[in-house]
């Protein structure tokens, strides 16, 4: 049993970057969701968006069936240390040739009415469409203890 799930995994990674190169350029990255509760009602996703095409794009939904609803959420100073969380209107650009960090404190991706709890080890698959790309799918890990690998990101320390 374990074989045939790696094996579907395996399968549906190369799906998706099949998908993603005839989806406008756009490649999704570092996805991971937090863990929750069997209480919980919330829960949220991050990733990296990058795109690289020749041509802005722009993250307008995601759905998954994890969730009873699932919006594009930020996180709005609200002022004397006050910070609300709303949903983002009218999408998230993705820059030609750039890229978008869906990240814990900023723009994420948000479950609510969770239709059961997302359990460390597993995976949801989510749809994100994209207005330009249209609809890709991706299989998002449960992951509440992961640290994202900001692998293109360099930083020079030596001055």
């Amino acid at each position: 049993m374990k074989f045939t799930t790696v094996f579907a995994a395996g399968i549906a990674a190369c799906i998706l970057s099949t998908t993603a190169l005839f989806a406008g350029e756009i490649t999704i990255k570092d996805a991971y969701m937090r863990s929750s509760t069997p209480t919980s009602k919330t829960g949220a996703a991050f990733l990296m968006l990058m795109n690289g095409g020749d041509a802005d794009d722009r993250l307008i939904a995601a759905s998954s069936d994890v969730a009873k609803r699932v919006e594009l959420h930020t996180h709005k100073d609200m002022g004397n240390g006050v910070m609300q969380m709303t949903e983002i209107e009218g999408g998230i650009a993705v820059p030609a040739g750039g890229m978008h960090m869906l990240q814990r404190g900023s723009d994420h991706i948000m479950f609510m009415g969770l239709t059961a709890p997302l359990v460390q080890g597993e995976e949801v698959t989510v749809t994100l469409t994209f207005e330009k790309a249209g609809e890709v799918e991706v299989v998002i890990p449960v992951d509440h203890e992961r640290k994202v690998d900001h692998g293109a990101m360099k930083h020079d320390h030596s001055n």
